[in-house]
């Protein structure tokens, strides 16, 4: 038995190469983090080594204290996570106060965790709160319809939920919260981190304006299928545009989600239900 025999890390080795499939991940774009479980900790302990020295995180993760992570490593390449998990990715364990992190097992030749692990540990804390510790996944991927949407909507909550909304019946379904949008920033440092995990105690999913998106769940399908879910509501969106002019003649109504909030026993906003314009 290997490390790769365990069944969550097989989940996030399928997670990172679906992705990689997609298109989401150019070069050493996205990343990654799982929060294992007790047990899942204990079933991988004959594999992990002496830990390394305790870095800093940059932020502070109270909530997280003592808990592990599986997470993908700043400049390592999607493609090449199936290849090789031990030289793409780690096992790290967070410290008692929350501030810093060694790594157990992992990035055999060299590295760090990915440059965007405040993002991730700042949603992991939110998550883990109020989910009552269901979320354990964060994924981040650079999905091009998403991105491409950023330069042409407000970046705004209601107006992207509400077109999102509008591209797929399934949309409100699948993300009955709707989603949030950040205006650019630089990544990888607290400043953002702190913008979107303010977003998610309202979301499960952030999008980070001409960057990318990020997106929480409690397993690995159900947070790839969020993902993907959202970015074909943007493909279909941008086609809608490329072919009308962003007009459309017909599309799904105010009532219509409230009709469908009834039969599918969702909670919709009525913030994103707005009567728009002509």
């Amino acid at each position: 038995m290997t490390i790769q025999d365990v069944k969550f890390v097989q989940g996030f080795i399928r997670l990172c190469n679906d992705g990689w499939l997609q298109g989401w991940h150019e070069r050493n774009g996205g990343n990654l983090s799982y929060r294992i479980r007790p047990q899942e900790v204990a079933e991988v302990r004959p594999f992990l080594h002496e830990p390394g020295e305790w870095r800093p995180i940059g932020t502070s993760v109270p909530e997280l204290s003592g808990e592990f992570f599986m997470v993908t490593g700043s400049g390592k390449y999607f493609q090449n996570v199936a290849l090789d998990p031990e030289d793409t990715c780690c096992i790290l364990e967070v410290d008692d106060s929350g501030e810093n992190y060694r790594i157990h097992w992992g990035l055999c030749n060299g590295g760090r965790p990915t440059s965007e692990l405040p993002s991730h540990l700042m949603n992991h804390e939110v998550k883990k709160i109020l989910s009552g510790g269901k979320h354990r996944v964060i994924y981040h991927a650079h999905p091009a319809n998403i991105i491409a949407l950023t330069f042409v909507l407000p970046l705004s909550d209601e107006v992207f939920t509400r077109e999102l909304w509008e591209m797929m019946t399934e949309c409100p379904v699948i993300f009955p919260d709707g989603v949030g949008v950040i205006e650019w920033m630089v990544p990888g440092g607290r400043a953002i981190a702190v913008r979107t995990s303010e977003l998610m105690k309202k979301y499960d999913v952030a999008i980070w304006a001409h960057h990318g998106m990020f997106a929480s769940g409690d397993t690995f399908d159900n947070t790839f299928g969020l993902f993907h879910a959202v970015e074909k509501a943007a493909e279909i969106m941008v086609k809608v545009i490329s072919m009308t002019g962003g007009t459309k003649r017909q599309t799904i109504q105010p009532q219509d989600f409230r009709d469908l909030a009834v039969d599918f026993d969702l909670t919709l906003p009525e913030r994103f239900l707005y009567e728009k314009k002509d």
